[in-house]
C-alpha cells in the first residue's frame, strides 16, 4: 500500500513551492501529455531509499487567495481522514494567524502523524520567529525554506522513518488487482455494481480508522481476481463529494496497490485534464491501463465511424503512449462490461510477460541489425545484447558500447520493435542502457 502525505495550510504560506521541491522532477503528471496544463497537484518523491505520494491541497481550490475557511476546513478533514501523515504549513514571516490556529485545533486531534513546517526561514531572525509557533501544541517544529531546500532534509528523515518495508499481510497475495478509477460521477461505482451483479453496502468506519479502496473478491466465469473501487466506501456530505481533492487522494492509494488500472471516461465529457493527469499517474507508477469509456448509450448521432474518431481523439492525447486498449461501454445497459475485465486480464499478463533471453536477443539484435544506432559525434554505438530485468513491469536493459549518447527517436524505435514482436499492449516500457566494455 502506497504511503500519501498530504499539506496543508491557508493560503500564500508556500504550498505549491514545497511541493515542487519535494517532488523535484518526478512529475506523476506526464509532462509530453498533450492537454496537461492545469496546476500540478500530486507527484511521488523520494528520500532516503523510500517512495511516497505527495499531494498539494492548494492546488485544489480555484483562486486560493480568496479561498473561503470553510473550502480550507473541508480540505484538513479530508486530509486527516485519507493521508498516511499531514504536512501543516505555516509562514514564520506573518507569524500565526486565526485561521492557523484553527487548522491546528483541528490537526491536534488528529490520529494521524502531522509535521509543523514552518517556510520562509531563510535568515537567522527568521529561524528565530519560527518558535512562535510552538504554541500552535505540536511537539516537533521544522524550520525551512522551501524556495531554497534549506530545513527539508530534516522533515524529510522523520517523515520517511515512518514507512517502513514491513506490510501487513496480503490475503489477495498473487491475485491480480485490478483498481476502477476516474473523475466522480463517472460510474465507477456503478460498472463493479454490475460486475458482481449486486449492490455494494455503503459502510460508515470506525471514526479515525484508515479508509482504503474497498476490496472486491470477484470469483465467476473462471476468473479470480480482486477489485478495487475508489468511490462508495462511505456516506460522504454534498461538499466531500463535489471536492476533487478526495477523489485524487483515493485514487492514488488505489493505484498504488494495482497491478492494472481501468480508467473510466464519461463519453459525453470526452477526456478532459483530469482523465489525462489519473492516466499519466498509471503510467507514471508502471501500472497496467484499460480505458473504458462509458456512458456510450448516451452519445447521439453515433455511425460506424463515431467510435474510431473518439478513440483517435484519445490516443492523440495520450501521446507518446498509445499502445492502450479502449472499450466503449454502458453500465445502465450492461454493454461490453464484461469485456472490460477480460481486456484487464490480458493487460495484466502482457504486464507480468517473460520473454526468453534467446527470443528476446533474435528479435531485438536483427532489427538492430537493420537499423543500427546513428554515431553521435563521431561515436561509435554498439548494442551487443539485450536483458529484461527482474521487475514487477516490463524493464529492459540494452548492453553495449556507447549506448549512453543513444537518441530518443532511436529508443522509441526499439519500443515499437518490442511492441510489435510482443504483446505489451496497455503496458508501459521502461528501457535502460548500459555500456559494457568487451
Amino acid at each position: 500500500m502506497g504511503f500519501t502525505v498530504a499539506i496543508v495550510g491557508r493560503p500564500n504560506v508556500g504550498k505549491s513551492t514545497f511541493f515542487n521541491r519535494l517532488v523535484g522532477d518526478r512529475q506523476a503528471i506526464v509532462e509530453n501529455i498533450s492537454g496537461v496544463t492545469r496546476d500540478r497537484q500530486y507527484g511521488t518523491s523520494y528520500w532516503n531509499g523510500r517512495n511516497f505520494d505527495v499531494v498539494d491541497t492548494g492546488g485544489f481550490v480555484k483562486h486560493s487567495e480568496d479561498v473561503f475557511e470553510k473550502a480550507i476546513r473541508t480540505q484538513v478533514e479530508i486530509a486527516i481522514q485519507e493521508a498516511s501523515a499531514i504536512i501543516f504549513l505555516v509562514d514564520t514571516t506573518t507569524g500565526v494567524t486565526d485561521l492557523d490556529q484553527e487548522m491546528a485545533n483541528m490537526l491536534r486531534k488528529s490520529p494521524k502523524r502531522v509535521f509543523l513546517a514552518v517556510n520562509k526561514c531563510d535568515n537567522q531572525q527568521r529561524l528565530l520567529d519560527a518558535n512562535e509557533f510552538y504554541s500552535l501544541g505540536f511537539k516537533d517544529l521544522y524550520p525551512l525554506a522551501a524556495i531554497s531546500g534549506a530545513g527539508t532534509g530534516e522533515l524529510l528523515d522523520a517523515l520517511t522513518q515512518l514507512i517502513t518495508e514491513d506490510q501487513p499481510e496480503d490475503q489477495f497475495e498473487g491475485m491480480p488487482k485490478i483498481a476502477i478509477v476516474g473523475q466522480p460521477n463517472v460510474g465507477k461505482s456503478s460498472l463493479l455494481n454490475a460486475l458482481i451483479g449486486q449492490e455494494r453496502n455503503i459502510v460508515t468506519p470506525i471514526a479515525g480508522t484508515t479508509r482504503d479502496a474497498t476490496h472486491t473478491h470477484y470469483n465467476m466465469y473462471g476468473k479470480d481476481l480482486v477489485l478495487l473501487d475508489t468511490a462508495g466506501i462511505r456516506k460522504k456530505s454534498k461538499v466531500f463529494e463535489q471536492l476533487e481533492f478526495y477523489s485524487v487522494i483515493r485514487a492514488i492509494k488505489a493505484i498504488d496497490e494495482s497491478d492494472v488500472c481501468i480508467v473510466v471516461l464519461d463519453a459525453t465529457l470526452g477526456i478532459e485534464g483530469q482523465d489525462l493527469s489519473i492516466i499519466g499517474q498509471v503510467e507514471r507508477k508502471k501500472k497496467g491501463l484499460v480505458i473504458a469509456v462509458n456512458k456510450w448509450d448516451l452519445v447521439e448521432d453515433k455511425d460506424t465511424n463515431t467510435s474510431k474518431k473518439f478513440e483517435e481523439a484519445i490516443l492523440h492525447r495520450l501521446q507518446p503512449f498509445t499502445d492502450v486498449p479502449i472499450l466503449f461501454i454502458s453500465v445502465l445497459e450492461k454493454q461490453r462490461i464484461h469485456k472490460v475485465l477480460d481486456t484487464a486480464l490480458e493487460v495484466y499478463k502482457n504486464r507480468t510477460r517473460r520473454i526468453p533471453g534467446s527470443q528476446l536477443n533474435d528479435v531485438m539484435l536483427d532489427a538492430i541489425e537493420k537499423n543500427h544506432p546513428p554515431a553521435y559525434k563521431g561515436k561509435f554505438i554498439k548494442i551487443k545484447y539485450v536483458s529484461q530485468l527482474p521487475t514487477p513491469s516490463p524493464n529492459f536493459a540494452f548492453f553495449g558500447n556507447n549506448v549512453k549518447y543513444i537518441r530518443e527517436n532511436y529508443k522509441n524505435y526499439l519500443e515499437n520493435k518490442l511492441r510489435e514482436s510482443f504483446d505489451f499492449n496497455g503496458v508501459p516500457i521502461i528501457l535502460v542502457f548500459r555500456d559494457k566494455a568487451n
